[in-house]
């Protein structure tokens, strides 16, 4: 439903009461509450909410019971809205505006941002904080006046959100929001670590360790540049068939083998290893055999999969001198927020890239929890929560 700018103006300068998924305890149903919206304050926008995904890192801090978890909280980071309200020093954008809100801070202004060598701010850093960036507080509470924490800067779980300046990006009104969304996480990690972390190369073998819309995306990017070879490593095997469609050649089941290293089989298979692993898991044993099935000399593992806090790597100091391989993170898969997410709205409007194929189910806000169980159940890619349909 569109938005006209007489009712935005209604609201801007005050609190506002809506409709919020909150998560009360870990793992249980999210109970659609009336909460209130503080309005913005400096440096900050009030975004009514059109569309959220659920990604899969709500459903982990969802599940999680220990430390970084904190209840009662509104998850959802992967959305798509329209700018409410600006608070004070707001130039960038107006009431109106088409936005994707985004975890990972680009503040464009200090060393690392401006950088064309990364994309990991160092004015916000990313963390798992459970307040807004500026102050550490938090803009939503019950009508009773109960705190709510935020999840990952954004909480779109909610009709109307307040995220910082840093954290949101303009994108082409003509891209339907059901698919806008997709830009704010997963799809664009997938994507921006083959395209821009490891610069897949055209005739390169690829192997990615894990195929969720992370990895599918990878996949999809891969095909973009230009891989001859893309090999699907996962426990489902209905995934070979899904991934067909994103450009996966090759498909191992990690169950079938036995005691046999699945590195030691992409080894056979690639006669020495590929020249690109990416790990989508979130394991770090997951991490330790790409890195192993990747070629010596040139090869490239890229870290995408969020592991348990505290998790460890362990690798040979011999190994890692003699083998010449790179490993490396790609946290939003390398990308700068501001300037590279137009850059592939760009490209799925051209045709280019093929986004329409990650949304397989959408609901309505109510039926938010379903969301929760078909990626339980591993029966969805991206599932689209509408707020108002």
């Amino acid at each position: 439903m569109a938005t006209t700018q007489s009712e935005l103006n209604k609201t801007a300068g005050k609190p506002i009461r809506c409709k919020a998924a909150v998560a009360r305890k870990a793992g249980e149903p999210l109970v659609i509450e009336e909460v209130i919206v503080a309005p913005p304050k400096a440096r900050e926008v009030r975004l009514k909410i059109i569309c959220t995904s659920l990604c899969h890192s709500d459903f982990t801090f969802w599940k999680l019971k220990e430390f970084p978890a904190c209840f009662p909280r509104i998850f959802g980071h992967e959305a798509f809205g329209v700018v409410e309200s600006v608070g004070e020093d707001v130039q960038e954008l107006k009431e109106g505006d088409p936005v994707v809100p985004i975890f990972l801070p680009d503040c464009t202004e200090c060393i690392d941002c401006t950088s064309k060598k990364s994309n990991v701010c160092s004015k916000f850093q990313f963390k798992g904080s459970p307040y807004m960036p500026r102050d550490g507080t938090s803009r939503f509470t019950t009508a009773d006046g109960e705190t709510l924490y935020h999840f990952l800067f954004v909480s779109s779980f909610a009709e109307y959100t307040v995220v910082d300046i840093a954290n949101v990006t303009k994108i082409d009104p003509s891209v339907p929001p059901n698919r806008a969304c997709l830009f704010s996480c997963g799809v664009s990690t997938g994507l921006g670590a083959a395209l821009k972390t490891a610069n897949v190369e055209p005739g390169s073998t690829v192997v990615i360790f894990g195929l969720g819309a992370i990895g599918l995306a990878v996949a999809e990017g891969a095909r973009i540049c230009g891989a001859t070879r893309i090999i699907g490593v996962d426990i489902n095997s209905d995934k070979f068939e899904i991934g067909k469609q994103f450009g996966v050649t090759d498909f191992v089941n990690s169950n079938s083998f036995g005691d046999k290293p699945i590195s030691q089989v992409i080894n056979e298979m690639t006669n020495g290893g590929a020249d690109y692993c990416f790990e989508c898991v979130g394991l770090g044993t997951v991490v330790q055999e790409a890195y192993a099935c990747c070629r010596k000399g040139w090869g490239k593992t890229i870290v995408l999969g969020v592991d348990k806090p505290g998790a460890d790597l362990t690798f040979k100091s011999f190994d890692v001198l003699h083998s010449g391989k790179t490993l490396m993170g790609s946290l939003f898969g390398g990308l700068k927020p501001k300037s590279d997410i137009p850059l592939l709205v760009k490209r799925y409007l051209d045709k280019e890239l093929q986004v329409d194929k990650f949304v397989t189910h959408e609901v309505s806000f109510q039926d938010i929890n379903k969301a929760f169980d078909l990626l339980a159940q591993g029966k969805s890619l991206r599932c689209v929560i509408w707020m108002d349909k």
